[in-house]
């Protein structure tokens, strides 16, 4: 779980890197790689509820 937790952290800081390029220096690169980092981070929240469940029983 700490693993998952240290990917969800690196890949929102993928996000918040290119986001801020897109919406400060209008970077149309920038948010195509701030929206692939979106999907990636939907997935891992995704594994971390399952994985967080799990634990909890």
């Amino acid at each position: 779980m700490r693993e998952l937790v240290d990917q969800i952290k690196a890949e929102y800081e993928v996000f918040a890197q290119n986001a801020e390029a897109q919406v400060e220096k209008g970077n149309k690169a920038a948010g195509a790689r701030a929206r692939k980092a979106a999907l990636n981070l939907m997935k891992l929240m995704k594994d971390f509820r399952k994985d967080s469940v799990e634990a909890s029983k």
